[in-house]
């Protein structure tokens, strides 16, 4: 059997792999020793653009799906209005029904400010409940979504900053408890906010440099029952540059390189008694916790930079049509364990992009390997107030 687990919940299916048979993983497809979190899903890409670059995306040329990578891009969209749908088949080698759908709205208000909005879907797929003498419950679809609104301002023909408010809903409660606890479940809500900044500066003969960072999730602590303990949010840091060639009237070469850090603290180690050995107390408040992150490792600094995920990612576009992409995925053994080589491609027809991506994971019986994403855009409302920098 396997087992797909986070916190108190347990899917179990009847698919026997002998070399995975007792294998454990998080959502967002790394495995039980990377830093816990609640809502892991927040974090997963969902677009197939950056999915494609080994899943960097936070200095690319802007899209509509800057709602997710960096926010502040958005104000240098060159449409109007945009709109982009995405959709992918998740996790797929533990449970045949996961999926993770993305939609995502800009809108330019004039010159300098713009609008988004964004929801992210996560669908764990649907679940066989049994009690504990295997007697049939029923079955359940546990969920997670988040609703995000937000504002992108231009400062000047090269920067920008960004601002996000983010609701979160996690209804995974009605399993989350089906062990035999006594605390009453139910779903989980919380607020979070993101800040960001983008820089683009053109250079030489249509090449371009840029740099994003984009801070994400900092919010409430989450809960699934009213007497039940508290779990931070993926608190998220990410930093990434991006340059683009323009090596003759057709064609075009983008390299970016991101790095990412969770900003949750690390749990200590502890002996038999719950006495902290190594490390620091990471039941904090959620302030505390996102300063701490950065110095609280039980191993030194050297396991800080283990902390820290990796993704270049590369681009090819041939006369703003058709698209190649790769690149690659980088997380420490110790720290999650994603490693994977990411690829695939795009078109453009008038008002439409149509954009693919294929993840090929690197370690064997990876739960992540062979992930699909899918996302079609449309760029309209004309460029009018785009042409006015």
């Amino acid at each position: 059997m396997k087992f797909f687990t986070f916190r108190g919940l347990a899917i179990i299916t009847p698919f026997l792999l002998p070399l995975a048979a007792a294998a454990q993983t998080n959502p967002n497809g790394s495995n039980i020793n990377a830093i816990p979190t609640e809502v892991p899903f927040l974090n997963i890409s969902p677009d197939s653009r950056s999915g494609a670059m080994g899943d960097a995306g936070v200095a690319l040329s802007p899209d509509v799906n800057a709602n997710f990578w960096n926010p502040s891009k958005l104000a240098f969209l060159e449409s109007n209005d945009a709109l982009s749908v995405s959709y992918s088949p998740w996790l797929r080698h533990l449970v045949p029904d996961i999926s993770l759908s993305y939609l995502s709205y800009a809108h330019k208000i004039d010159e300098r400010n713009t609008i988004g909005a964004s929801l992210r879907y996560f669908n764990y797929g649907s679940i066989q409940l049994t009690d504990d003498n295997t007697n049939d419950q029923g079955t359940y679809t546990p969920n997670e979504y988040s609703l995000d609104v937000s504002f992108a301002r231009k400062f000047g023909d090269n920067f920008s900053l960004g601002l996000t408010a983010r609701y979160i809903h996690s209804n995974i409660s009605s399993i989350s408890f089906a062990t035999g606890s006594s605390q009453a479940a139910k779903a989980g809500n919380a607020f979070a906010a993101d800040v960001s900044l983008y820089y683009t500066a053109p250079y030489g003969d249509g090449n371009t440099f840029a740099f994003g960072t984009h801070i994400s999730n900092i919010g409430t602590k989450i809960s699934y029952s009213d007497v039940g303990n508290k779990y931070f949010l993926p608190a998220n840091l990410k930093l990434g540059v991006a340059n683009t060639w323009q090596l003759d009237d057709v064609n075009e070469f983008t390299a970016t390189f991101d790095i990412n850090k969770l900003l949750v603290p690390t749990p200590p180690l502890r002996d038999k008694d719950g006495k902290i050995i190594k490390g620091k107390d990471d039941n904090v408040s959620v302030p505390a916790g996102l300063f701490q992150s950065f110095g609280d490792a039980p191993g030194g600094f050297s396991e800080e930079l283990k902390e820290i995920s990796f993704s270049p990612g590369v681009e090819y576009w041939y006369n703003k049509q058709f698209a190649v992409r790769a690149g690659y995925f980088y997380e420490n053994p110790n720290k999650g364990d994603r490693h994977y080589v990411t690829m695939g491609i795009g078109f453009k027809y008038s008002v439409f992009d149509f954009d693919f991506s294929y993840l090929a994971a690197s370690q064997q019986n990876s739960a992540l390997a062979n992930t699909l994403r899918f996302t079609l855009s449309a760029n309209f409302g004309g460029t009018t107030n785009a042409s006015k920098r």
